[in-house]
């Protein structure tokens, strides 16, 4: 299913000969129909080093900085002129370095991420005495800490152009803000210790990535977000609200805590959710936030709006983001939706390698100035111009939603909590989360009463979530906040309410510790009837509730999940909440719970993964007795048979080699309702199409997100793609093939670079097994006619099984959806 993406929109050539020393060619680059790519520069990389970081200055020139070294100033040429006639020099002051860069009211503004100068930091350069060269540099604020490429990145100037915002990744402290927009009590908040994988940043905790908000002369600061992972740089719609792409962790792969690359609104007082190794929040969670778009695997770098280009409108209001390791540039075109944002990432601009790193749209000629390089890789600097038929009229502001407007109103430091308290019931997310904050900054003592006694559900449930939060650690608390979750009636609860609901147990016991023995015998018996529900994160939520009560019912309820889950993530996350239970277990259950040990060896993921599954096992061994491990000795001492992943324990038999002649027949009345959800589902899962796609917040992303093929395929279209993935593969997901001085080739897609080497995935259901190229061997690079995604993933099912999977692909995932049996 990695050929479903957009339309076509694209014009390529079939192949390039590698230059060595020069940028990607121009006619090897993918772009928008209508627009056109010049490379203006090649970047020496020698003499000039790789560059990652851009601004332009009040003359329509831009500045870019090489990641190791120093500045350096670009004269573009009129549109229509030669790229020859771009003009190139080496700015004379001792700065450089900076992974972020902004030329605002005279000034020069770097982030530094280096230990170089006075260290990683904000600093200005000025030019005192008018002769067009900056001739001091002033640290404005240092950042704490060392960090490798996770640290101070982006910088840009608020629409008043009165403040700066800075963007640093998660390895660095906050720069000891004087104030918060975030309440100052963020934790770790997991019932269970974390599992290591490899173990990266380990010791980080909370607040993660952050962004902050400083004066001019970097005097005061403001933190505005955290608990992002590794946003490198940020933009600001016309509304004043701000967009980051932030980072995968892609040692995660595979894991039901992995999170794909995604455009983040960076809603004030903001957490997104971002714990370090298995600490991940999912986003079903409210104390954190979702985000707008997910994008995928990638390593996101720069990002711009396009206001000012001369481009079609819809072009001018895309938020434009680049991912470096693939090579991609998407045009975001985001909607407000409600008091947030939602929206489509569009494939604009790509090359296989296309190193991406900074975009900026030119006040002077209307153009997009984009730069690619980082890590010693080729560097180079391209302009792309619209060509086309289109009209290139500026486009218009839209107005606030009437909810954002109330979203901003709550954000206003002091919001009362007579203004807060309606929107806690909010039917909006971001509403309720704006109205959350601003409650956590008044005094607990002032609204702890209220929260208590509050009889609507949700605003009930809202309520208690900040108080949890803001408790203190004070147990005193712990009996009043549950007594308060025991009068929600859950049958009357819906959605994302139900599992607020279980977020709040788990917020009580995280922040103010085990309940007595008493008490979580009344839990249990109250939580226990619940599971299951037809809710699979919610389901999640409410084993690792019921293990940490000590509840010995669960087991039997939830071993067997283990094995029948129809996807990888789900399966490892029974098998993890599972690890810790002590009773309730019977030999058979056992015996199924470690045979899944054996399955799971054949599964692929990141980095981390065999780490990870093997850290599950030891911890599930730790708790049991020695006759129990004696009683499932065999099963223990098996080996596991090295043979395809398989996500289904009932064996699957060849069917039939469907084609669209057999089924699109059916496609009709064969979709209008009664159709099985849940069998839709397991057969996603059995198909192996969890394995890279994600839907509904669920499987792999080594693929394209099929949440959406809804609003993008017909039935037929969509059975096509499915059915013969080679007729028609997506840009974004497409393979590239590489062929060598000495004949051999390696097809896959470019991972990862550094310096002249390209780090190429062969196996998409693989996707931490890399083949390392050396650019310099290269001698032809075509696109792959094959796709990645193997034929033949429905022969094994028979033909109603694929009705339900087709009607569950085209429901986006709502259990509800009249065309399903409920």
């Amino acid at each position: 299913m990695k050929s479903l993406l957009i339309p076509l929109l694209f014009v390529s050539t079939a192949s390039f000969a590698q230059i060595a020393g020069q940028a990607t060619p121009v006619d090897k680059i993918k772009i928008a129909k209508g627009f056109k790519v010049e490379l203006l520069y090649s970047v020496p990389k020698e003499t000039e080093g790789s560059w990652v970081a851009m601004t332009q200055d009040d003359k329509g020139r831009m500045i870019c900085s090489d990641q190791y070294g120093a500045l350096y100033r670009i004269t573009p040429p009129a549109i229509g002129g030669s790229p020859g006639e771009t003009k190139v020099e080496k700015l004379s002051i001792d700065f450089g370095h900076c992974q972020g860069l902004l030329y605002h009211a005279g000034a020069l503004y770097g982030v530094v991420n280096d230990e170089v100068y006075q260290g990683r930091g904000l600093y200005r350069c000025k030019d005192t005495n008018g002769d067009d060269q900056f001739d001091t540099v002033e640290l404005l604020r240092a950042f704490p800490g060392k960090s490798g490429e996770h640290g101070p990145h982006g910088v840009i100037a608020s629409p008043d152009g009165k403040s700066l915002y800075v963007q640093c990744g998660n390895q660095l402290e906050e720069p000891n803000c004087e104030t918060s927009r975030v309440p100052r009590n963020w934790a770790e908040d997991q019932l269970f210790p974390m599992l290591l994988g490899r173990g990266f940043m380990r010791d980080k905790l909370a607040p993660g990535g952050w962004l902050a908000k400083t004066d001019l002369d970097g005097k005061s600061w403001e933190l505005m977000t955290i608990g992002t992972r590794n946003t490198y740089d940020i933009a600001i719609n016309r509304n004043g609200d701000i967009f980051g792409f932030d980072a995968d962790m892609e040692w995660d792969t595979g894991m039901p805590w992995y999170r794909p690359t995604r455009v983040c609104f960076m809603q004030s007082g903001g957490d997104f959710g971002w714990r370090t190794c298995s600490k991940k929040f999912p986003s079903r969670w409210e104390d954190s936030l979702p985000s707008a778009v997910d994008i995928g695997p990638g390593s996101p770098t720069g990002v711009a709006f396009g206001y000012g280009a001369k481009f079609p409108a819809k072009f001018q209001d895309a938020l434009y983001i680049c991912d470096w390791s693939y090579g991609k540039m998407y045009a975001v075109h985001l909607d407000q939706n409600g008091a947030g944002y939602t929206g489509a990432a569009e494939e604009f601009m790509s090359a296989s390698p296309l190193p991406l790193t900074d975009i900026e749209v030119s006040k002077k000629d209307g153009a997009m100035y984009v730069s690619v390089g980082g890590r010693k890789v080729q560097s180079g600097l391209y302009r792309v111009t619209y060509t086309g038929s289109e009209k290139s009229d500026a486009s218009e502001k839209s107005d606030l939603s009437d909810l954002a407007k109330v979203r901003a109103s709550l954000e206003v430091p002091g919001t009362t909590i007579e203004a807060a308290w309606p929107q806690l019931s909010s039917a909006d997310r971001h509403l309720r989360f704006a109205a959350r904050i601003a409650l956590e900054h008044q005094p607990v003592a002032s609204w702890k009463d209220k929260a208590l006694s509050e009889a609507n559900p949700r605003a009930a449930l809202t309520a208690l979530m900040a108080l949890a939060r803001s408790s203190g650690g004070d147990k005193a608390l712990q009996k009043p906040i549950l007594d308060a979750l025991g009068k929600i009636d859950f049958k009357r609860l819906k959605g994302i309410d139900r599992v607020t609901l279980i977020r709040d147990y788990m917020l009580a016991f995280t922040r103010m510790g085990e309940p007595d023995a008493a008490t979580k015998a009344e839990l249990i018996a109250k939580l226990n009837p619940l599971f299951p529900t037809n809710d699979t994160g919610l389901n999640r939520d409410l084993a690792e509730v019921l293990v940490y009560l000590g509840d010995a019912g669960i087991v039997a309820k939830a071993a067997p999940l283990v094995n029948d889950s129809p996807t990888q993530e789900e399966q490892i996350d029974y098998a993890r909440i599972l690890r810790f239970a002590k009773t309730g277990w019977t030999r058979e259950h056992r015996a199924d719970y470690f045979r899944w040990f054996l399955r799971a060896a054949n599964y692929k993921g990141g980095a981390s993964f065999d780490l990870f599954i093997g850290e599950i096992k030891t911890d599930a061994l730790k708790t049991m007795t020695e006759e129990e491990k004696l009683a499932i000795k065999d099963v223990l001492d098996a080996k596991p048979e090295v043979k395809a992943p398989t996500f289904t324990v009932k064996p699957m038999q060849f069917v039939k080699a469907w084609t669209m002649a057999d089924l699109e027949k059916s496609l009709g009345v064969g979709l209008e309702g009664n159709r099985d959800f849940q069998n839709g589902r397991n057969m996603f899962g059995a198909a192996t199409c969890f394995a890279c796609h994600r839907f509904n917040n669920e499987g792999g992303a080594v693929g394209p997100d099929l949440t959406s093929v809804a609003g993008k395929y017909s039935p037929r279209d969509l059975l096509e793609h499915i059915l013969e993935p080679s007729k028609e593969i997506s840009d974004q997901y497409g393979s590239t093939v590489f062929t060598k001085k000495d004949g051999s080739v390696v097809v896959g897609r470019i991972a990862n670079m550094k310096e002249d080497i390209m780090m190429v995935c062969t196996n998409m259901m693989d996707p931490n097994n890399f083949t390392n190229v050396d650019v310099k061997d290269v001698v032809k690079t075509e696109e792959s006619k094959v796709s990645m995604m193997p034929p033949g993933l429905l022969f094994m099912l028979k033909e109603d099984d694929i009705l339900d999977l087709m009607a569950y692909l085209l429901s986006k995932g709502n259990p509800d959806d009249p065309m399903f049996v409920k």
